[in-house]
């Protein structure tokens, strides 16, 4: 595993746990040269659905860009790392159980919105005002009377 700080091709575990579930590998490690710690995930690899656009074309999903978008709604807010991980897992999950070789990126946007409201009320309406374009504030309002 290369360091991702001096890109230093030896590093050392420090220490590894499983996750509850049993389905994903934690990893610290140690760079020998810089000495500088970092945490790895080791999962399966698994064919997830293609994710179809609102404007018809197609991508591979992209876990990064879901995490990075549900950082954004989450910043500043009380949410740990592994609250964040589970959602992603459970997010995964629901689209690997649905059996479906694409999901539309409407439907990937709830799953995320759904999770947000699960972990953090305050990222949930964040992220759904973005998320929905809100026209008007009597649609936001709404949004909040809903949660």
């Amino acid at each position: 595993m290369r360091c991702p700080f001096c890109s230093h091709e030896e590093t050392q575990v420090v220490e590894t746990r499983e996750s509850d579930e049993g389905d994903v590998i934690r990893r610290r490690r140690r760079c020998l040269k810089c000495d500088k710690r970092f945490t790895t995930y080791e999962r399966p690899e698994i064919a997830l659905p293609t994710v179809v656009k609102k404007d018809g074309g197609r991508a591979e999903f992209d876990r990064a860009k879901i995490r990075a978008s549900m950082l954004l709604a989450l910043r500043k807010r009380p949410v740990s790392v592994e609250q964040l991980d589970a959602a992603l897992e459970r997010i995964e999950d629901k689209l690997l159980t649905s059996g479906a070789r694409e999901v539309a990126s409407t439907r990937l946007g709830e799953l995320v919105m759904r999770e947000l409201k699960r972990i953090d009320k305050v990222a949930y309406v964040r992220f759904a005002s973005v998320y929905r374009s809100f026209e008007d504030v009597d649609e936001f309002r709404q949004l909040i009377r809903d949660i």
